[in-house]
């Protein structure tokens, strides 16, 4: 093959790959402005209340600010598994399922694919995780700016079951030495190798996984 036919060919995969990764980073944006604004049931915020009575209307729109959170972390994790941190998100996650035509829909437009929802666990113990928490973990880092493996405060997901003192929560820890008690160790989750664990996301296609990146 001459000289010149090569560059013509590698030229153009060059521009086919930027042209396909404006298109994903375009995708990418519109999902997350659709899980942004998206107006969920109401009747999804009236379980989380039912459910938590001690919650005002203030907590249970933090509960429904969580779902949403759960979402992009889905959208960001591909095909991976995430798992879910939060007892109470989780309420929200599962009543959301039950209107099945609009969760397709929403997973659809949102993630790409169909969501399953799984049971709801934590870490296997106080300083073992699995894979999927690990994920939710790293993820919940990276959107609230801070590094996973030295984060100076809990993310959302893990801190919202302590912060509105849900009774079947889970609770996690920065720092297990200094806040000794049953709380699980996020400091393990940053920094083991082996992780995960929690009610996860797992997409229909493929491997076990959550959300959105799929082509």
């Amino acid at each position: 093959m001459r000289a010149d036919n090569l560059i013509s060919l590698a030229l153009a995969a060059i521009v086919l790959f930027v042209l396909y990764m404006a298109y994903r980073k375009a995708r990418q944006a519109r999902r997350e402005r659709l899980i942004d604004s998206y107006r969920f049931p109401e009747s999804i915020a009236a379980k989380v209340g039912k459910t938590y009575p001690h919650l005002s209307d203030a907590e249970v729109m933090r509960v429904m600010q969580g779902l949403r959170e759960y979402f992009h972390l889905c959208n960001m994790a591909g095909r991976r598994m995430v798992s879910m941190p939060s007892q109470a998100v989780d309420v929200a996650w599962h009543e959301f399922i039950l209107f099945t035509r609009k969760y397709e829909h929403f997973c659809g437009k949102a993630l790409g694919r169909f969501l399953h929802h799984t049971p709801a666990e934590a870490m296997r113990s106080p300083t073992s995780a699995q894979v999927g928490i690990k994920t939710a973990w790293r993820l919940s880092c990276l959107r609230e700016g801070m590094r996973p493996r030295a984060a100076h405060r809990l993310p959302l997901l893990f801190a919202i079951d302590a912060q509105l003192n849900i009774a079947d929560g889970f609770r996690y820890a920065l720092d297990c030495k200094r806040s000794p008690g049953d709380d699980y160790c996020a400091g393990h989750i940053g920094c083991s190798s082996g992780c995960g664990g929690g009610c996860g996301g797992d997409s229909s296609g493929g491997d076990g996984g959550c959300g959105g990146g799929g082509d």
